[in-house]
C-alpha cells in the first residue's frame, strides 16, 4: 500500500489528523530530512512526502494507491484527463481557498462576460495552464494566449497578461495586490484521492476509513483572515514606452544574491526584496521598468517579448534553448554565483556507473526519468540512445522519486550531499550553471534600449570582476 502525503501548506493539518488516525509515522513534519515514511499502526503501508502538485499525477498513473492534496491540483488534472484512473474519495475539510480569475484593478474588464467579448488577443497566465485553456474555450474567447507558469501570477496584469487565474483564501488578498476578482473558478480543500483500480483491487477501507472518521467538523468552516491593521498600499503599474528596457529580477532565494551584485555595480534598488509583497521596484537605473517572477518562467518571457533582459539562472535558459534552438534568448553576461552542477542520478542500488551502463541495463525496458529539467532530460535521453523512456516532470524535491518511481532522475547539486543522504549516486554530470543576465536579440533593434542594456552590461560586468 502506497500513499503520497503533501509537503508544504497542507503538511500541519495532514500530519494532525493522521495522528488522530494513529497512523505512527515516523517523521512527518516541515524538517524532516527524509521524505519515506513508515507507519506503525499500518506495517504494510509505504508513504512519501511529495509537492503537492505532483501527488495526482501520481497516482493518477499508478505509483501510489492513495493520496493527499489540494482539490484544485485534480482540477488542474482533469481539465485536460478526463478519462483519468484518478477518483476523489473525501473532502478533508481543511486548507480551504479558492481559485480566482483576476484582471488589473485599473481594467476595463469587469466581469466575465465583458471577458468573452474580447476581440483582441486575450492573455492568460496561470500555474493552471489546463484550467486555463478550458476557461478560455468556455467564455468562447476569439484570440487567446496561456502563460504556464511556475508561480507569482499575480506579477503579470496588466503589463504582461489580460487575465490570470490564481489560488488565494480570500478576493481581498489579490484586491492587495492591485487585482480586481471577475470570477471564481472553484473553491477547494484537502481532498484524500485514490487510484481507481487500486481502489477496487486492495482492501483500502481501514486506512480510508481511519482518515474519514478523524475529520475535524470544525474544519469545514470557514477561516478568517486576521486583519493586517495596515492600510492597503497598491503598487503603482509601469507604463512603458518604446525605448523603456523592461528588466524581470529574480524572487525568492536568489534576491539577496542579486542584490549584493546590483549594489556592487553602484544600481540602487528600493523595496527589494520587498517586506509588502510587492513586485515592481524601482531604481535610479533611468529608463528601466522593473518586475520580480520567477526565475523558471524568464527565458519563455523573454523570448515572448514581456521583457528585453532577465537574470535567471544557465540551467532554465538552457533547458528552454533544448526546447526552441531558434529563440531568440541569449546569455549576455555569466554573474558567476548560484553554481550548480546538473547531474544524473540514480539509486545506490542500481549496478550501473556511467550512462552507457544505464543503456545495456534497461535495454528492452522502459526507462522512468524524473526531473524539473523536462527537455534537457529528453535530449539526454535520446544522445544517449536509451531506447524507450518516458520523461515524469516534477515540481521539486526530485530525489524522492528513485527508486520506486522512476529509474534515473535530472537534477541539480551544489555539494551532493541531498543526493547522498537519499542514499542516490551520481552518474554523469551534464554541465554546470550559474545565474546569468539573458536577453532577447531583437531588443538590440532599438537603439536607446541597446545603449541602456550595453552600459548596465557594463555596469554589472565590472562589479562581477571585482
Amino acid at each position: 500500500m502506497k500513499i503520497a502525503l503533501p509537503k508544504g501548506r497542507l503538511l500541519a493539518d495532514t500530519a494532525s489528523i493522521l495522528e488522530r488516525a494513529d497512523w505512527q509515522l515516523n517523521d512527518y513534519q516541515p524538517k524532516a530530512r527524509l521524505y519515506r515514511l513508515t507507519s506503525g499502526r499500518f506495517p504494510d503501508m509505504t508513504a512519501k512526502m511529495l509537492h503537492e502538485k505532483d501527488i495526482p499525477i501520481q497516482v493518477a498513473i499508478g505509483n501510489y494507491d492513495l493520496g493527499i492534496c489540494g482539490a484544485d491540483w485534480v482540477e488542474e488534472l482533469i481539465s485536460r484527463y478526463r478519462l483519468s484512473s484518478l477518483i476523489e474519495v473525501k473532502n478533508l475539510g481543511y486548507g480551504h481557498g479558492a481559485l480566482y480569475i483576476a484582471v488589473a484593478a485599473g481594467s476595463d474588464i469587469q466581469s466575465l462576460a465583458d471577458l468573452s467579448i474580447i476581440s483582441t488577443k486575450v492573455r492568460i497566465a496561470s500555474e493552471y495552464p489546463n484550467i486555463a485553456e478550458k476557461l478560455a474555450v468556455d467564455l468562447r474567447l476569439k484570440d487567446f494566449s496561456i502563460y504556464p507558469l511556475w508561480g507569482s501570477a499575480e506579477a503579470y496584469p496588466p503589463e504582461t497578461a489580460e487575465v490570470v487565474i490564481l489560488p488565494r483564501k480570500k478576493p481581498g488578498e489579490l484586491e492587495s495586490k492591485g487585482l480586481r476578482v471577475i470570477g471564481k473558478i472553484k473553491d477547494f480543500r484537502a481532498v484524500m484521492i485514490a487510484n481507481r483500480e487500486r481502489l477496487a483491487g486492495q482492501n483500502l477501507g481501514d486506512v480510508i476509513a481511519s482518515v474519514i472518521g478523524n475529520i475535524d467538523p470544525d474544519t469545514h468552516k470557514e477561516e478568517e483572515l486576521a486583519p493586517t491593521g495596515v492600510p492597503c498600499q497598491l503598487e503603482r503599474y509601469h507604463v512603458y514606452s518604446e525605448d523603456v528596457v523592461k528588466l524581470a529580477l529574480p524572487d525568492g532565494h536568489q534576491q539577496p544574491h542579486v542584490k549584493k551584485i546590483l549594489d556592487a555595480a553602484g544600481i540602487h534598488i528600493n523595496d527589494y526584496p520587498s517586506d509588502r509583497g510587492f513586485r515592481r521596484p524601482e531604481s535610479d537605473l533611468e529608463g528601466f521598468a522593473i518586475k520580480t517572477i520567477r526565475p523558471q518562467d524568464m527565458p519563455v518571457q523573454v523570448a515572448n517579448g514581456n521583457f528585453d533582459i532577465a537574470i535567471t539562472g544557465w540551467d532554465w535558459l538552457t533547458d528552454h534553448l533544448t526546447q526552441f534552438p531558434g529563440s531568440p534568448v541569449k546569455r549576455l553576461l555569466d554573474l558567476k554565483y548560484g553554481w550548480v552542477r546538473i547531474v544524473a542520478v540514480v539509486a545506490n542500488e542500481l549496478p550501473v556507473t556511467n550512462p552507457d551502463e544505464l543503456k545495456e541495463y534497461f535495454s528492452g525496458r522502459n526507462l522512468r526519468v524524473a526531473t524539473e529539467y523536462i527537455n534537457i532530460a529528453d535530449d539526454y535521453a535520446r544522445n544517449n540512445h536509451f531506447g524507450r523512456y518516458r520523461i515524469a516532470p516534477t515540481w521539486g524535491s526530485t530525489e524522492v522519486f528513485l527508486p520506486e518511481d522512476a529509474d534515473l532522475l535530472i537534477e541539480n547539486t551544489e555539494t551532493g550531499g541531498t543526493i547522498a543522504r537519499h542514499n542516490l549516486r551520481i552518474i554523469d554530470t551534464l554541465f554546470e550553471s550559474t545565474a546569468c543576465i539573458i536577453g532577447n536579440m531583437k531588443a538590440s533593434e532599438n537603439p536607446v534600449k541597446r545603449q541602456r542594456i550595453d552600459a548596465l552590461i557594463t555596469r554589472l560586468a565590472k562589479a562581477v570582476e571585482n
